[in-house]
């Protein structure tokens, strides 16, 4: 068993870890896609029944002003792994699936600090970071990618569920692949015969909601994608077996690794589009198929709940659970029609009770649900309004393995470790981005957040009074403006955040 609690030294500004020599916790990071403020039961659902994670919860802390760092999954994700915010870093916005790895091998990681630190680390599920140099080629080895940057092994498929190729990695090589049936991809024309959505609708199991749409690509199981791809049709997964194959994949890594430190990234692709259901959880929620597919990520936080705790391994495992942005909202944003969806939009808020969702500046968009189990540092039960962020796992994490945070590393990841055990602060400020660039940046401030001039005036809401952003007080608090917009101009300005500005 790996035992004993990090001994905590608090340094200027921040709180670091001495190494100990003690052997290290176990961490494992479920970040889940597309799941809203509101789509868990222990967050206020009640069409769709999360009993795990409302355990999980029970168990450790749950976080009221959790957020991930964009309101789009590659930036998101990017500066989880980075501890850089995205914007800093052109070809961070959502990338294609024969994207170029957008991470550049050296650059010091969330895994790569794991792995220095003495644990074998792993990531499972979604990717979306790019593979390989310029357009990746799918055959032979496919590099730089998760191995490059700090892992250990990877099991993963390439971009989204919505995005070709539909494929299986595993560490450098396609999972099935056949060297006399390559599989080639191409976002910007059709390769190969095989049928697209936009020449044969009558093929799909799932309707493309408009037309034309980028959803209209290569029919892959009834279901039409973004992009093109053809060939080894035997290699291709089906969208209903995703999160079991991906599920065990973790658990066998878990087995595997139970008698030395691990750090485990679980990315599950739900409830990112299409949502489609194994057998075994089809009409299972009161939330239509979306919600189906929630409650079955509940089961695979169950499934490896379970895992721990039959290898007695749950006391010594820091579990983190997340989400890359807020739910998609409304319905008429999906890429497709689902039946009586109408009905269970109207009865389940994804992002309840925020504003707006995916893709967009609101709250609805980057506050996301934040719980984290640990037995022997977080009280069970605890819920806590300190303000974390994604982008401050790996100064966190490091902090949790005992290891140090180099100073040109990470330069917007703070340790917020004090705030996740309840023994102090999160964060002051944070910069929050709701697609690209430095155009479309919103910032918080304690209870401030500004929308500088969206919609050609500035938006102000104190989120302490008003967390649906409905009341503009811009026009009351012309001084709280300035302050910020002096922040965040210097925070745009500056190469990090870290050192310069502190939480």
């Amino acid at each position: 068993m790996k035992t004993a609690l990090l001994s905590l030294v608090l340094l200027p500004g921040l709180l670091f870890a001495q190494t100990s020599k003690t052997e290290k916790p176990n961490i494992i990071l479920i970040l889940a896609d597309d799941v809203g403020y509101g789509d868990l039961g222990c967050y206020g659902a009640s069409k769709v029944k999360t009993p795990h994670l409302d355990k999980l919860a029970g168990e450790g802390v749950r976080m009221t002003d959790g957020y991930a760092s964009a309101a789009t999954c590659t930036p998101t994700r990017f500066a989880m792994l980075t501890g850089k915010y995205a914007w800093r870093q052109r070809g961070t916005g959502i990338l294609p699936g024969d994207a170029a790895l957008c991470i550049k091998p050296g650059t010091v990681t969330l895994p790569a600090l794991m792995k220095n630190a003495g644990y074998t680390t792993a990531v499972v599920g979604k990717w979306h970071l790019g593979l390989g140099v310029g357009k990746t080629r799918y055959r032979g080895e496919i590099k730089p990618g998760p191995l490059e940057i700090g892992f250990d092994h990877c099991f993963i498929f390439p971009a989204t569920n919505d995005r070709v190729p539909t494929i299986y990695i595993e560490d450098h090589h396609i999972v099935g692949e056949d060297p006399k049936d390559p599989i080639l991809v191409n976002y910007r024309k059709k390769v190969g015969d095989e049928p697209t959505g936009r020449e044969n609708p009558e093929l799909l199991d799932l309707k493309v909601r408009r037309h034309p749409d980028h959803h209209e690509g290569t029919i892959v199981h009834g279901v039409s994608r973004i992009g093109y791809m053809s060939g080894n049709q035997k290699a291709r997964w089906k969208d209903a077996d995703l999160t079991e194959t991906f599920t065990n994949k973790a658990i066998s890594f878990i087995e595997q690794n139970k008698d030395n430190p691990f750090f485990l990234y679980v990315a599950s692709h739900t409830a990112h589009e299409p949502c489609v259901p194994s057998k075994r959880f089809k009409s299972s929620s009161q939330a239509g198929a979306r919600g189906d597919t929630i409650q079955e990520l509940d089961w695979q936080v169950g499934q490896i709940m379970a895992t721990l705790d039959r290898l007695n391994l749950s006391e010594d495992t820091l579990v983190i659970f997340s989400s890359d942005n807020g739910a998609g909202w409304p319905v008429s944003r999906y890429a497709y029609h689902y039946d009586h969806e109408e009905q269970w939009a109207s009865q389940h808020k994804a992002n309840a009770p925020l504003k707006a969702g995916k893709a967009d500046p609101y709250e609805g968009g980057t506050r996301v649900p934040f719980i984290a189990r640990w037995p022997k540092a977080i009280k069970a039960g605890s819920e806590s309004k300190e303000v974390v962020c994604l982008v401050d796992m790996q100064a966190t994490l490091a902090t949790v393995a005992g290891t140090r945070l180099p100073d040109h590393a990470g330069p917007d990841s703070f340790n917020v470790l004090p705030a996740i055990l309840g023994k102090g602060s999160g964060r002051n400020h944070l910069v929050l981005q709701h697609n690209r660039g430095h155009g479309n940046l919103v910032i918080r401030k304690g209870l401030w957040k500004l929308h500088p001039k969206n919609n050609g005036k500035h938006e102000l809401y104190h989120l302490g009074r008003d967390i649906g952003e409905t009341n503009n007080v811009a026009v009351k608090h012309p001084e709280v403006i300035k302050e910020m917009l002096i922040l965040l101009d210097n925070i745009k300005k500056s190469k990090e955040s870290r050192h310069s500005l502190q939480k």
